[in-house]
């Protein structure tokens, strides 16, 4: 059975002209999100599932999916802020999305397969396809086995700021032992790469450590430990209405309680993505240069 990529595409509005996510960096106004739809169909993927917002949904399926409708078989679920296990009611002053994991959830119904999950405006590169789709067939018949892409450090920065990733520690065989979200990390003048820590001292960050960039592979019986978890967060975070269930939380959660094993993937891959407006310029450029080396033909979808 060949996997299923899980795009996170609810951010997206119904003006596209001005989003990143659907701003068109490549020769012919590819967005980022084609190449990754383009690197998964040639990775061997059989369908994309997309979550998004249902108020855009008729927005999307004309501008968006048509573009796929002859590559591969595409599905559309969608994440509501109402849309909470039984027994719970959404608190009025809630207006913020409940984040990735909540975001996952609602593959639950459609998604009976390997999945890799990837950000819609994160270019990841087509090593890491290559990659996943490897290990995702290889977990087929099995359950609690999970992996992330863990990107070098080095090859997730911007040129133009700060960035926020999740720093992984592994074990000696190469296991995620725990994610800690660092909010800022930055190359200094000196080409070091460093972190502000809890104090806000700098910490040196080595050039290849790990780091996760939303890109995770899953057989089906997450999306059920994913449900037990977030009712345990809205037990506990109902009344912040700025609380979110990320990925990094429920992972770090099921590996402390030993319910589950996540290998570390190393990609080369280099990840790229506009961060600050003022990254586009180099984003068309990086994109351009893939085309030219014939990574990429200058028409994705004919």
């Amino acid at each position: 059975m060949k996997p299923t990529l899980f795009v996170l595409a609810a951010g997206m509005g119904s003006r596209y002209g001005g989003l990143k996510q659907l701003d068109g960096l490549g020769p012919n106004g590819e967005t980022i999100m084609d190449y990754s739809i383009y690197d998964a169909v040639r990775a061997g993927f059989g369908k994309v599932v997309f979550v998004i917002r249902e108020w855009f949904e008729q927005d999307f399926r004309d501008k968006i999916l048509k573009k796929y409708e002859n590559l591969i078989p595409v599905e559309l679920v969608f994440q509501e802020l109402d849309k909470l296990p039984e027994g719970f009611q959404l608190n009025k002053e809630r207006v913020k999305p409940w984040g990735t994991n909540h975001a996952v959830l609602m593959g639950k119904e459609v998604i009976k397969e390997p999945f890799l999950v990837i950000n819609a405006d994160d270019f990841y590169g087509r090593e890491s396809y290559l990659i996943a789709t490897e290990y995702l067939q290889s977990l087929e018949n099995e359950k609690n086995h999970y992996f992330m892409v863990g990107y070098r450090m080095g090859n997730t920065l911007s040129e133009s700021g700060s960035v926020a990733r999740g720093v992984c520690a592994t074990d000696a065989n190469g296991f995620l032992t725990s994610v800690v979200e660092r909010t800022y990390i930055i190359r200094d003048e000196d080409r070091k790469i460093k972190y502000k820590d809890e104090n806000e001292n700098l910490i040196v960050l080595d050039e290849n450590a790990p780091v996760s960039m939303n890109m995770w592979g899953f057989t089906p019986e997450y999306f059920d430990y994913s449900n037990a978890l977030f009712v345990d967060f809205l037990n506990r975070n109902q009344d912040n209405p700025k609380a979110e269930f990320f990925i990094p939380w429920a992972i770090n959660s099921l590996i402390e309680k030993g319910r589950i094993r996540v290998k570390v993937l190393d990609t080369p891959s280099k990840w790229f993505g506009v961060t600050y407006a003022e990254d586009r310029a180099s984003v068309v450029e990086k994109i351009n240069q893939l085309v030219a080396q014939g990574e990429y033909p200058e028409r994705l979808f004919s």
